[in-house]
């Protein structure tokens, strides 16, 4: 196995293990251990770097998820010591996927902050984004305290079946991020009696807009929300579990498909300021998705506007498409009102990005789904933005063992 944080040589598995459950210096973390803390505060500023958020404008939310004021925030959800005293699980295995090559260091962050020793499986097919935060996270080290480098490990390795059973044999919770038949042959691979899975298997999400609240807004909130729009989108090439693969326009049909046009006119101009190339497989992915979505009679009009966008007309917003289709590709369709979505959402379904709508509609929406799906509402912008709370888990208390003292 590969030694990508703390960088180091090569290693095997059982060495690993013990290095990794070994007493740290200055003795075993605690939940919102400074060690950690001043550690993972250190990293935030390197990815707030001018530099390095140029060039990877997701790790300037990551940098910004884990500043000092954010951490606290995060910790003070634990903060209950009449109800429970919180503590480390042990230690945890992340097995992240490699589309979304960042959303390993969330996890594994508030994992480390709980007072986990943590060892993440980062993929070999992981892309530029994900050495920048290894980089990061090494060039953290200097000055660090030595419990760090002791407790927390990232390691690269091929698909081995005999390497991740060993994990999973020694961890007290194992984290799997990926699609359904990823997570299903992790699991393949038991547990300890005590130890258990935190599973994120294949979502989907979908954005609304708010037809009267579009045509409310002047031309700077319409801008900023395709702005938001485009990246909830095009990071990560639209793959994302919680990035926007259908747009639902909610409101009088006439209103809409004007609304709609002045929506895909500024995506344009976006698209154009922000110079998105579409790669000429990508380009062939999406038309071949697309067309086949027509092919089972879903869709009932197709448009490109060159490589960069493909618009749907779904036949019914029944018909909606949960796979994922290509970077820029959007399925559409109108509804009157909110509620028409609620016998559409699955379980499966994730985030809902919205634009224009007030606080008192989504929540009557909430309560109309009672748990059926849907398990966070952001406005246009912050679907990607990771919050301690994530697919309707709240991870500081996953991450975490209560104790109680009744006397």
């Amino acid at each position: 196995m590969r030694q990508r944080f703390p960088a180091g040589p090569d290693t095997e598995v059982a060495a690993l293990i013990d290095a990794v459950r070994a007493e740290p210096d200055g003795g075993p973390l605690r939940v919102g251990d400074k060690r950690i803390v001043d550690f993972l505060t250190r990293f935030a500023r390197i990815l707030l770097a001018p530099a390095t958020a140029r060039r990877f404008p997701e790790l300037a939310s990551l940098g910004f998820f884990l500043r000092r004021a954010e951490i606290a925030k995060a910790l003070s959800t634990l903060d209950n010591p009449e109800r429970a005293l919180r503590f480390p699980r042990g230690l945890v295995l992340h097995i992240p996927p490699a589309n979304v090559d960042t959303i390993f260091v969330y996890s594994w962050a508030l994992s480390a902050l709980a007072g986990n020793r943590n060892i993440v499986r980062v993929s070999p097919r992981s892309a530029g984004g994900a050495q920048a935060v290894l980089d990061a996270l090494n060039r953290a080290l200097d000055g660090a305290h030595p419990a760090v480098a002791q407790t927390q490990r990232m390691i690269t390795y091929d698909r081995d079946d005999a390497v991740t059973a060993a994990l999973s044999a020694a961890c007290d919770l194992r984290v799997i991020w990926g699609g359904d038949r990823a997570v299903t042959e992790v699991r393949r691979h038991p547990l300890a009696p005590h130890a258990r899975d935190l599973t994120f298997p294949d979502r989907a999400s979908f954005a609304a807009v708010s037809v009267a609240g579009w045509r409310a807004a002047d031309e700077r909130a319409r801008r900023a929300a395709v702005v938001g729009f485009y990246n909830d989108s095009y990071w990560f090439d639209q793959a994302a579990c919680a990035s926007p693969r259908t747009l639902f326009w909610v409101g009088e049909a006439g209103p809409a498909a004007t609304a709609r046009a002045q929506f895909k006119a500024i995506l344009t101009e976006v698209l154009a300021e922000k110079a998105f190339v579409v790669e000429p497989a990508m380009a062939v992915q999406k038309r071949v998705s697309t067309y086949g979505v027509a092919a089972d009679g879903l869709a009932s009009e197709i448009h490109f506007a060159g490589n960069a966008v493909a618009t749907l007309e779904l036949v019914e917003p029944a018909a909606v498409p949960r796979e994922w289709l290509g970077a820029g590709t959007f399925p559409m369709a109108t509804v009157a009102t909110l509620g028409e979505l609620v016998p559409i959402i699955e379980r499966k379904d994730q985030t809902l990005s919205v634009f224009g709508f007030d606080r008192a509609e989504l929540v009557a929406f909430v309560n109309a789904l009672a748990g059926r799906g849907i398990d966070r509402i952001v406005p246009f912008g912050s679907a990607l933005t990771f919050a301690a709370i994530w697919d309707g888990y709240d991870l500081m208390t996953e991450f975490s063992r209560a104790v109680t003292v009744t006397v």
